[in-house]
């Protein structure tokens, strides 16, 4: 279980790495849609870029994932939430609920209950 949780961590990493680095312009337009402040966006941004660096630490360290996976998950549910309040396409409903899996994976596995 170990390895694919080491998997996992990797996509969500890239996965952030690839919204928040990558496609940045369309985080700046959603956070609009959601009337929320450039500040909160960078925080946010800020929050998940650094949670996904302890997720990849977190291969050679597992002490590190833990708390890292639980607090993305918790984003990931913020981000449903959001989603669902702006009424936006399903897709974006679909990225955040598999990222949110995923992070409870990672997490039951650093707890041993896989």
């Amino acid at each position: 279980m170990q390895t694919y949780s080491s998997i996992a961590q990797i996509i969500v990493a890239l996965a952030i790495v690839i919204i928040w680095v990558f496609r940045f312009y369309k985080v700046e337009v959603e956070f609009r849609s959601y009337h929320l402040s450039d500040l909160t966006r960078n925080i946010v941004g800020a929050s998940k870029i650094s949670l996904s660096t302890l997720l990849v630490a977190g291969i050679w360290y597992p002490g590190l994932v833990l708390v890292p996976a639980l607090l993305m998950a918790l984003l990931m549910v913020a981000a449903q939430y959001f989603h669902f309040k702006a009424k936006h396409p399903w897709l974006y409903h679909v990225l955040s609920f598999l990222l949110m899996i995923l992070c409870i994976f990672i997490a039951a596995v650093s707890l041993k209950l896989m």
